[in-house]
């Protein structure tokens, strides 16, 4: 084979192999990426494999009076049919999703330790009872849950299925109440409370981020930043018929009157914020005095999902 015709096969070859590239279906911890609709290269493995942050499927419950946790342990609350329940997120930090049952309601417990992001769904009919579980990926820094009838990868921030057979569907938000100990044992005396005894060897005493929320850096990448507040600023995120707004804590301190309120108006909906700076929590109604769904995080991890979010302004 001459020299001229051995380049115009290696050629070949060369573009065949771009060609395969091209079509091959992108896989990350056994999931199909094909057809996501966020940018493949920007989802992340997070370091576990699938399942190495293991889901907690058969949840147990104390009463407030058993619970070992202080009054400025953080919690994650839902009050739901007359049950109130209290998830510690020293628990959570260790396993991020929790199947659980109000009744005969299926609930996803979420957190999200590297956004502060802690939200609750009700899972669509077609993930079934399998429940969720945790990915092992990231996206923009975010976890990415998995239904385990489907196989579809859910970010949580979003939530919206982002690649499987379920793309494009919306996870329906249970209310949920990101405060201390004190304050929600305070609304809820009679609340149940999860237990330490989940099924795993964890020590739930120790905080495997702790120090994370005090340093100006992120573990993985995101696709926008925005620097008018410290990455993690805390923040309360609201999302109104389209619109997105977000009411930084150093911001939303000063803004508010002597009762710790304030009136807003996001996507042509009057509300009214509420602030409680002794339990470092914020929370939204609308007009009538109902709750709406709004979702702290850190600043840095609402506008990367939301770059054109409007943003509570100083008075």
């Amino acid at each position: 084979m001459n020299r001229r015709r051995l380049l115009l096969v290696l050629a070949a070859l060369v573009s065949l192999g771009r060609a395969g590239a091209a079509v091959a279906e992108p896989v990350l911890n056994g999931f199909d990426l094909a057809g996501a609709s966020v940018p493949v290269h920007a989802i992340e493995r997070g370091g576990p494999l699938r399942d190495g942050i293991p889901a907690i499927d058969r949840p147990r419950f104390v009463g407030a009076a058993l619970a070992r946790l202080t009054d400025d342990d953080r919690v994650l609350g839902i009050a739901l049919g007359g049950i109130a329940r209290a998830y510690p997120v020293r628990i959570l930090n260790w396993h991020e999703v929790l199947n659980d049952r109000f009744g005969t309601r299926a609930i996803v417990v979420t957190y999200c330790p590297l956004c502060g992001t802690g939200m609750a769904f009700e899972p669509p009919g077609e993930a079934g009872s399998a429940g969720f579980g945790v990915s092992g990926l990231l996206y923009n820094s975010d976890v990415l849950l998995y239904d385990r009838a489907t196989q579809s990868l859910w970010s949580q921030i979003l939530s919206t299925a982002v690649s499987g057979r379920l793309k494009g569907t919306v996870l329906p938000p249970v209310l949920l109440t990101h405060t201390s100990w004190a304050d929600w044992r305070r609304r809820h005396p009679a609340t149940e409370v999860l237990s330490t005894e989940t099924g795993f060897e964890r020590d739930y005493a120790r905080d495997p981020y702790a120090g994370y929320d005090r340093v100006q850096q992120l573990m993985f990448d995101v696709q926008h930043r925005d620097e008018r507040f410290p990455l993690k600023e805390w923040v309360l995120g609201l999302r109104v018929n389209g619109a997105a707004k977000a009411y930084p804590f150093s911001v939303l301190e000063p803004a508010v009157d002597r009762a710790g309120e304030l009136n807003d108006t996001v996507g042509g909906q009057r509300l009214r914020i509420r602030y409680d700076r002794a339990h470092r929590t914020a929370e939204a109604f609308d007009a009538q005095g109902r709750p709406l769904a709004g979702t702290m995080a850190f600043w840095f991890a609402w506008v990367a999902f939301h770059p054109r979010t409007e943003v509570l302004r100083a008075p």
